[in-house]
């Protein structure tokens, strides 16, 4: 095994050793071999690290690695000096072609599969601009950078919830551009600032590590800041590059970096080209829910599968201020864990807007674990969409999101535990086969049927497809959950027309019935014939032991629900710490429960399969958001908190 160093100092002629390291992290990334580490010293790289080996297994790994104790940062930017004043506060530079190669941000349009775009306005372009690392906003024209307009409120296309701007004078920081045979010329507008003394960057590069090819295995990045790259538009219908990530592949590690400033998504471990690429769009002939479906049996026959794909850990990363996604995939992520990580501002710039943003945004997360993060100040904090089977979402805390937590068109089972979910619209549930198990919600819960689009379930713990069926809704599981109130005109400012209401509580089931046998006996009631009894029939709820405070309402047929009065629970930061901060009512104490496992969970329907580890042993759900251990056969608090108490209370939770 061998360490090459790289350093700013160094030059690619060197031979990597501490003494004569080489300049760029790509000179060595073309030499190292399977359990090698490539140690980049401190300093500034501007480069797209394209690796050209992976490693062969866990243990023989490539690694990339800041050394010890120094800051590496590594951009997709190029600093632009030599800025000329066009009048007032706006300057212009001229960008020589050749600096872009054969990808020029400012030529290439953010378009795709599932982009909203209303046709009255320019569309919106890959490329950006950064005064002193803050972004600005495309103009549409170069008389709006004359006079930009500020914007203090944003509204969400989808809950029509006002946001306010993370930096509203960020609004006022535009920038136009005019690609020609030979240069691009940029106009910025930078309010008073002098381009030629302050740090005035534009993205150039796509991606900042990322290889040119699928399959290159076990590589791990490690201690970077990475930032500043001018990625597309990522839906699960098109080859999904990000910022960083594998292309493809299988066992890498993501961890201890600062990610931020992707244009369009950060981390990626999602899907390549060949198995669909925005064809809805391009084509125009078929649905993207059509290209979606034949993009996962044409996944199958290209090799995805537990061997070949998937199985990364993305953990301890501070990723922000990214368009679209902090992390995205669609069939790339199976078998991966995405923990300890804190990813906040997501999607929240409203440059531009589409049906494919989230902080975390996964298509077919099957046994995907996502375990203790913190997600807050996204557009939507998790978005699972399609064949979420055997994913687990636990002892995560999301606050401040437009929508904490969205499961999509998905038959189970997952499970959803030891969660904070404290935003307004705390969980949109258009599936099916799902558990909820001692968590905390302080907004509504929104239960939706879905029965146009029919998506694939799998054979356990694989990505073989067993069948696929539409949302009929139910087959849902809801045991020791919290909830604190909710309103519904603060979580959604106009529900989508049409749709059913969201509630705070459960009650958005009432209709269901109560038990598999209270379901079979309804379609038992039905006129004969086959799938026809089945199309009206709700699924089964399984509810039991919830705790409902401050409005909250349980469903109809939920057995020994636990309703009390007045109550309040919030997150409050200070600096980079969150605290659960409670007010609840003395009945609270009396309504604890003890640990239960997976098979204490009834199975899931139309998938047939229960909630089980990666392994296929029993799952296992006995640890509080915190870590603390709950014994078997004693009585825990409902809720994400094992010590959760009556009155007044604050607990650190991040």
């Amino acid at each position: 095994m061998t360490s090459l160093h790289v350093a700013t100092t160094g030059s690619d002629d060197g031979d990597g050793s501490p003494e004569r390291p080489f300049r760029t992290i790509n000179r060595a990334a073309g030499l190292a071999r399977p359990g090698d580490t490539v140690i980049v010293h401190a300093g500034e790289y501007r480069e797209w690290v394209t690796p050209r080996r992976g490693g062969l297994s866990d243990h023989r790994r490539i690694t990339y690695q800041a050394a010890d104790g120094e800051h590496v940062v590594i951009k997709g930017s190029e600093r632009i000096t030599g800025w000329e004043n066009d009048g007032g506060t706006v300057w212009r530079a001229s960008v020589p072609n050749t600096l872009f190669g054969d990808f020029n941000p400012y030529a290439e349009e953010l378009a795709g599969d599932w982009v909203v775009h209303d046709g009255k306005e320019p569309r919106k372009h890959l490329g950006d601009v950064y005064l002193n690392g803050l972004s600005f906003y495309e103009a549409g024209s170069r008389a709006e950078v004359s006079a930009p307009e500020k914007r203090i409120d944003m509204i969400d296309n989808w809950t029509g919830v006002t946001d306010r701007v993370r930096n509203p004078e960020q609004t006022l920081l535009v920038w136009y551009a005019e690609v020609g045979a030979e240069a691009t010329t940029i106009w910025a507008n930078f309010q008073g600032a002098d381009p030629n003394t302050e740090l005035v960057e534009i993205n150039v590069r796509r991606s900042v590590f990322y290889p040119l090819v699928p399959h290159l295995d076990y590589i791990t990045v490690r201690g970077f800041e990475l930032a500043q790259a001018a990625t597309p538009w990522t839906p699960p219908t098109a080859d999904q590059p990000g910022l960083i990530g594998p292309n493809w592949a299988k066992g890498w590690i993501i961890e201890d970096n600062v990610i931020h400033d992707a244009k369009c998504s950060a981390i990626s471990i999602g899907k390549e080209a060949s198995t669909g690429h925005n064809w809805a769009t391009e084509r125009g002939d078929k649905p993207g829910y059509q290209y979606q479906l034949e993009a996962v049996f044409s996944a199958r026959q290209i090799g995805w599968d537990r061997e070949h794909i998937g199985s990364h850990v993305i953990r301890r990363n501070h990723i922000y201020d990214c368009g679209q996604n902090g992390i995205v995939g669609h069939l790339g992520c199976v078998f991966s864990t995405i923990e300890d990580n804190h990813i906040h501002h997501i999607a929240i710039k409203r440059e531009f807007y589409g049906y494919e943003i989230g902080g975390i945004k996964l298509h077919a997360a099957i046994d995907v674990e996502i375990r203790h993060n913190r997600i807050h100040d996204c557009s939507l904090g998790t978005w699972l969409d399609w064949q979420t089977q055997g994913t687990r979402v636990s002892r995560n805390v999301y606050h401040d999101n437009n929508r904490d937590l969205f499961i999509e068109v998905s038959h189970g089972p997952y499970l959803v535990e030891h969660n904070i979910l404290a935003s307004p619209a705390s969980l949109e549930l258009w599936s099916q086969g799902g558990a909820f198990v001692n968590n905390l919600f302080c907004g509504t819960v929104w239960v939706e049927p879905v029965m146009d689009r029919a998506t694939p379930y799998h054979r356990p713990h694989s990505t073989q497809v067993a069948g696929y069926a539409f949302i009929v809704g139910g087959d849902d599981r809801w045991i020791g959950n919290l909830f604190v109130g909710g309103d519904r005109d603060t979580a959604y400012a106009a529900m989508p027309e049409g749709m059913s209401p969201a509630f705070a509580g459960t009650a958005g089931y009432d209709a269901y019935p109560a038990s598999f046998e209270e379901y079979l006996q309804r379609i038992d009631d039905q006129p004969q014939g086959d799938h026809q009894r089945f199309l009206t029939i709700k699924q089964a709820v399984y509810a039991r032991s919830n705790v409902y405070a401050a409005g909250a309402r349980p469903f109809a047929g939920e057995r020994d629900p636990v309703t009390l009065d007045g109550a309040s629970a919030t997150i409050v930061t200070e600096g980079d710490e969150a605290y659960l901060v409670t007010d609840l009512p003395a009945g609270f104490d009396d309504a604890g429960l003890a640990p239960i496992g997976g098979r204490d969970l009834p199975r899931v329907r139309f998938a047939d399969a229960e909630f089980e580890e990666r392994d296929g042993s029993p799952a296992v759900i006995d640890t509080d958001l915190t870590g603390l251990r709950k014994e078997p056969g004693r009585t825990y608090a409902a809720g994400p908190l094992a010590g959760l108490t009556a009155g007044s209370g604050r607990l650190r939770v991040w």
